[in-house]
C-alpha cells in the first residue's frame, strides 16, 4: 500500500465547525481535511447524529463524565474514522462495478498524478478492468487522511466548584488528549502560535514519537507566517523528541478566519525562504531530536524524518496552485474559503450559503470582532451581525456566554472573561462613561471597539446546526462566518467534482469579473492594513508604534522589489505578467505616499 496523497491540495480547518465533519464527506475520495477539536459541545451533538444516521454503538458522553471533554473528542474521532473506513470500502467496490463512477473518479485526480495514468491505463487496456481496478487500487488507493487542529492560545484553566483544576483540564490540553488517545494515524495542526505548556504536554503521549522502524502514529503539523517562527517551535519541540512533519505556512491576511498579519512580510519572500532554507530546519530539529531520544531511551531514527512544507491562504487559480506547487516546491496546497460554496464538502447553511454567493468584494472585510484581540475576516450581512444591531438600537451589548471557551481575560476574574461577553462589556462600558477626559469622538470609537466583539463560539457552531435541522439552544446568535477575501470572486454553488477539477485546471469556476493575482490581493491588503492601523492607533503616538511602522513599510518595499524580480524572470503567469508589473507600480507609488507619523511628545 502507497502512502502518498493522492491530491496535492488540502481543505484547511475553517471555524469551529465548518469542517466539522469534512472528512466524512470527502476523506473517501482521498481529500484531506482538517477538524476543529476545540469545542466539545458541537463534537458530542455530531457524534450524536452522526451514530444515529451510520446506526454505529456510540454512547453519548455527559459533562459529570470525569475528563468529559477529552474522552468526547477521542469518541468522536474514533467514530469518524470508523465512518471514513466504512465509505472508503464502498467507494472501493463501486468504482470496481460502474465504469461512469470509475471515469469521474478518475477525473478528479491530478493530471500528472501515476494513479490517474495507471487507471487509465487499465481501462483503455484491459477488457476485465473491475478485476484489475480491484487489484490495482488495494495497492494504490487510501482514503484522506483525518486531521484535527487546536488553536494553541484558546487553553482556558478550568474549575470545578470553584477550584481551579490541574492544567491537564485546559481546554487545549483537553483537546490534546482527546486526539492523542484516539486510534486515529493522523495530524495533528497546531495554529495560533507557540504555547509552551501546551508543546511539552504533547511528551506525555507515545503516538507522537517515532516506533523502532522510525514510524510516526501521530503526527505534528504547526500553522506558522515566516522562518523563524519555524525554526524557534521547530527545534523547542525536537528537545523534546518530538518532529514536526509539517510545516504549513499561511498569508497573514489573505486568508479566512484570525489573521494573523505578519510584520508586513508577504507570501512570496517567505516562501522564498522556506524553500532556501528547509534543510536547516531539517538538520538542526533531527540533530537535536536524536539527543531528546536518546536520554529518553526511546528508538532513534539514523535518518531524518520527511518533513513537508505545505502553504495556503488565498489562491483562487490552477495557474496560481501550479505555481505553488513547482517555484517553491510545496508538497500541498490549501484550498479553504472556496469550498464553503461546496456542498458535499463544508457545513454550511443556505442562508449563509447564499449571503456569500452574493457578496462581492467590498463585502468582505478584517474586522475586530474576535474576543482573542486579533483581526478576523468577516463578510457583511451575516445573522449574527443583523441580531447585534438590533440589541445595540435598544443599547443592549454582549453576549450571555454559555460556552466560556474564549473567556481568557483576567482583568476581572481568576476564572477569566470573555470580552464579548455581556458581563464584561457591562463593566468596561461603565467605566467609559464615568472617563471624563476624552473627547466625544474618543468615546464614540472606544465605545465601537468593546462592543463590536461578537461570540464566535456560538456563532461559528450554529451554521453546522442549521444545516443538520438540529435544535439550537440559548440565547439568538445567528451565524458568525469567516471566509478569506479571496471568496468575493468564487459566486456559485458547485459541486465537490466541479471544485476539483477547477483547482487542477480542468475547467474554470471564477467570476468572469477581474481577479487580481494571490500575491498582488495580499499585497494590497497589507498596504490597506497598514494605513488602518495608523488612522485608528489612539493617541498618543508612541516611539515603540513609529517603529514597528516603519519596519512595517520597509518589509513591504521589499516584497515589491522580490516580486518585480520573480515576475520579470518567471514566464508562468504567463497572460496577466504585464498587468502584474503594472499593479506592482501601483502599489509601490500607494505605498511611498504614507507618512508615519511622529511620536507624540
Amino acid at each position: 500500500m502507497t502512502n502518498k496523497p493522492l491530491h496535492n491540495f488540502h481543505i484547511p480547518v475553517m471555524g469551529l465547525a465548518y469542517t466539522i465533519d469534512s472528512p466524512i464527506r470527502v476523506a473517501q475520495y482521498g481529500i484531506s481535511s482538517v477538524i476543529s477539536i476545540i469545542d466539545d459541545e458541537i463534537i458530542e451533538r455530531m457524534k450524536d447524529f452522526y451514530a444515529k444516521k451510520f446506526n454505529l454503538d456510540y454512547l453519548g458522553i455527559s459533562t459529570k463524565t470525569e475528563d468529559y471533554r477529552a474522552k468526547r473528542i477521542t469518541d468522536y474521532l474514533n467514530m469518524v474514522d470508523d465512518i471514513v473506513n466504512e465509505k472508503f470500502e464502498a467507494f472501493k467496490q463501486e468504482i470496481t462495478k460502474n465504469k461512469e463512477t470509475l471515469k469521474n473518479f478518475i477525473g478528479m485526480l491530478p493530471n500528472t498524478s501515476d494513479l490517474k495514468n495507471g487507471l487509465q491505463n487499465i481501462l483503455v487496456q484491459t477488457d476485465n478492468w473491475g478485476m484489475a481496478i480491484k487489484s490495482f487500487i488495494e495497492d494504490n488507493l487510501q482514503p484522506g487522511s483525518i486531521d484535527v487542529n487546536i488553536m494553541t492560545k484558546v487553553d482556558k484553566d478550568n474549575f470545578r466548584k470553584n477550584e481551579q483544576l490541574p492544567v491537564m483540564y485546559n481546554d487545549a490540553h483537553a483537546s490534546l488528549r482527546g486526539f492523542a488517545n484516539s486510534k486515529l494515524s493522523s495530524s495533528m495542526v497546531l495554529s495560533a502560535g507557540m504555547n509552551p505548556r501546551l508543546y511539552s504536554y504533547i511528551e506525555e503521549f507515545d503516538d507522537f514519537f517515532p516506533d523502532s522502524n522510525g514510524v510516526l502514529k501521530k503526527k505534528i503539523i504547526l500553522k506558522v507566517s515566516d522562518f523563524r517562527s519555524a525554526m524557534i517551535q521547530g527545534n523547542f519541540l525536537a528537545k523534546k523528541g518530538l518532529w514536526i512533519s509539517e510545516y504549513r505556512i499561511e498569508s497573514g491576511l489573505n486568508c479566512g478566519g484570525h489573521a494573523f498579519a505578519t510584520e508586513g512580510m508577504l507570501l512570496g519572500p517567505i516562501m522564498e525562504e522556506f524553500k532556501q532554507k528547509k534543510n536547516d530546519l531539517i538538520q538542526s530539529a533531527h540533530a537535536l531530536m536524536i539527543i531528546a531520544l536518546e536520554q529518553k531511551g526511546r528508538p532513534t531514527v539514523a535518518e531524518p524524518l520527511k518533513m513537508k512544507i505545505t502553504v495556503q491562504g488565498g489562491v483562487g487559480t490552477a495557474e496560481e496552485h501550479d505555481f505553488l506547487l513547482e517555484n517553491y516546491h510545496v508538497d500541498s496546497v490549501g484550498w479553504g474559503s472556496p469550498f464553503l460554496l461546496v456542498p458535499e464538502a463544508t457545513s454550511v447553511d443556505i442562508e449563509t450559503r447564499k449571503l456569500l454567493l452574493q457578496s462581492k468584494q467590498e463585502d468582505f472585510y478584517l474586522s475586530h470582532i474576535s474576543p482573542l484581540g486579533v483581526p478576523f475576516n468577516s463578510v457583511r450581512g451575516t445573522s449574527n451581525e443583523i441580531l447585534k444591531q438590533q440589541k445595540a438600537a435598544h443599547q443592549k451589548f454582549g453576549s450571555s456566554c454559555p460556552k466560556k471557551l474564549l473567556a481568557l481575560s483576567k482583568e476581572f476574574s481568576p476564572k477569566g472573561t470573555c470580552t464579548a461577553s455581556k458581563k464584561y462589556q457591562d463593566i468596561k462600558l461603565k467605566e467609559l462613561k464615568e472617563d471624563n477626559t476624552i473627547s466625544p469622538e474618543q468615546y464614540e470609537k472606544r465605545q465601537a471597539a468593546i462592543t463590536e466583539k461578537a461570540c464566535l463560539c456560538i456563532g461559528l457552531v450554529n451554521a453546522a446546526y442549521m444545516e443538520q435541522d438540529l435544535p439550537i439552544k440559548g440565547e439568538k446568535q445567528g451565524v458568525v462566518i469567516c471566509p478569506g477575501p479571496n471568496l468575493a470572486f468564487f459566486d456559485k454553488e458547485v459541486s465537490l467534482s466541479e471544485m476539483v477539477n477547477h483547482i487542477y485546471g480542468n475547467t474554470n469556476i471564477l467570476a468572469d469579473h477581474e481577479r487580481p493575482n494571490m500575491f498582488i490581493n495580499e499585497l494590497k491588503m497589507y498596504i490597506d492594513y497598514l494605513k488602518k492601523e495608523i488612522a485608528d492607533s489612539f493617541a498618543p503616538i508612541t516611539p515603540s508604534q513609529v517603529k514597528k511602522w516603519n519596519a512595517f513599510k520597509k518589509n513591504l518595499f521589499e516584497g515589491i522589489a522580490y516580486y518585480h524580480t520573480l515576475f520579470t524572470a518567471s514566464s508562468f503567469f504567463k497572460t496577466d505578467l504585464k498587468t502584474i508589473r503594472m499593479q506592482l507600480d501601483h502599489y509601490q507609488l500607494e505605498l511611498s505616499a504614507i507618512e508615519i507619523p511622529q511620536p507624540d511628545k
